[in-house]
């Protein structure tokens, strides 16, 4: 009797599950383990996203110029638009509930040396796999690569690009599939193991509800706005997307869920082209998520330090960290990295600071990364719309 085969979802949420309840009693030698595989599945991991990257996106090019007769590049101009138009709105969202609630909230100065100072088991060894090629250079050959075929219509290129997104799906049906859950209970087994994310969670309960709290709105107006355009259930279509939501949950890489975020978008009745197309290039580009918590706890560790800001300087700090977060590659932290000069040129934040950012923004990144990806979803849904295509209907993909 062949047993029923458990979905990805469930099977994702057993692994967060096991791992923050083992880890609370666990000895050194399990974590240990788990920690040298996650390493050798991270850099795996980084040395696909580029392959995925140029193996999506030029196809997906070809695509769009053949199904929708929209130029490429007028979908790549309106895809990038909307990511920073939507980063934006979200880091103003974060600073007006911010300003107006954390004030409150926050009382006397909390003791925050202590939070950048946690350290977590290490790993028995470590393998280096360096990647092929940058994250923003496979983007920009992926561009040029879709850009001159779909010009060019160049049948045997256009040929080897879908075969080679044949070998990268493939790829990642038969490794990464089967082993993430695995890796995704390494994660929170070492996490809980070292107490960080509970001490980082006691500290700032607070700031973290908030922030939560504003993802889930923030969701919901993105998919309100997708939904009115299209006339569909704004709230039908968010919940076709929790796959990806919670598969970002343990990853922490908007890359790393392409895939996912790619099976929820067509779920919704995105085109192949179009979520072939927006998927990929908003797991770059488009971080509101990320934005959201980097502004807010910007905003509680200037509070808590007793630091002033003004709504022009906070503006001028919104709009440039938009323009970071759309050249941000989608991988674990890297928004934050790519924040720290903006931080420290725009906000004056000393390396003190910065390692608390850090600190902070890691132990909460997960949250910030299902935003982004599930907020990809909607921005695919928008592009559709606005360039004239309708939603397909009686769609029966699942995220598995």
């Amino acid at each position: 009797m062949k047993l029923p085969s458990i979905g990805l979802l469930p099977r994702i949420l057993i692994a967060i599950t096991l791992g923050i309840l083992l880890g609370l009693f666990s000895p050194d030698i399990p974590v240990r383990l788990f920690v040298t595989f996650n390493g050798l599945f991270s850099q795996f991991l980084g040395f696909l996203v580029p392959l995925i990257i140029l193996g999506l996106v030029t196809p997906a090019i070809v695509n769009v110029e053949a199904e929708s007769g929209a130029g490429a590049g007028r979908m790549l101009l309106l895809t990038v638009c909307l990511a920073y138009v939507a980063t934006l709105v979200s880091g103003f969202f974060s600073y007006g509930v911010c300003s107006l609630t954390l004030p409150h909230l926050i009382g006397a100065p909390v003791a925050l040396e202590d939070i950048s100072q946690n350290t977590s088991s290490l790993p028995y060894f470590t393998i280096s796999i360096p990647e092929p090629l940058p994250v923003m250079t496979a983007l920009v050959l992926a561009f040029t690569l879709g850009l001159g075929i779909a010009s060019k219509k160049a049948t045997a290129l256009a040929q080897a690009a879908k075969e080679f997104e044949s070998i990268v799906i493939l790829t990642i049906q038969k490794v990464i599939l089967p082993l993430l859950p695995i890796y995704i209970f390494g994660i929170f087994f070492n996490m809980s193991h070292s107490g960080q994310v509970f001490h980082v969670l006691l500290v700032f309960a607070k700031v973290i509800c908030v922030i939560f709290v504003m993802h889930v709105l923030l969701l919901i107006f993105q998919f309100t706005v997708a939904g009115a355009l299209h006339r569909r259930n704004p709230l039908r279509l968010l919940w076709n997307m929790m796959p990806a939501y919670f598969t970002a949950l343990g990853t922490q890489s908007s890359a790393a869920t392409i895939p996912f975020t790619l099976r929820c978008a067509l779920k919704n009745g995105v085109s192949e082209g179009i979520g072939g197309f927006v998927i990929p290039l908003c797991a770059t580009i488009h971080l509101s998520g990320s934005i959201l918590k980097i502004v807010a706890c910007a905003i509680a560790l200037m509070l808590t330090q007793g630091i002033p800001f003004e709504p022009a300087q906070m503006a001028g700090f919104i709009c440039m960290l938009g323009v970071t977060m759309v050249a941000a590659p989608g991988v674990p932290g890297g928004a934050i990295m790519a924040a720290l000069g903006v931080l420290q040129s725009l906000l004056g934040f000393s390396e003190n600071d910065q390692a608390l950012m850090i600190a902070l923004y890691i132990a909460m990144d997960s949250f910030g990364t299902a935003c982004n990806v599930t907020g990809d979803g909607a921005l695919a849904l928008i592009v559709q719309r606005i360039s004239g295509g309708r939603l397909k209907t009686g769609m029966t993909q699942t995220a598995e």
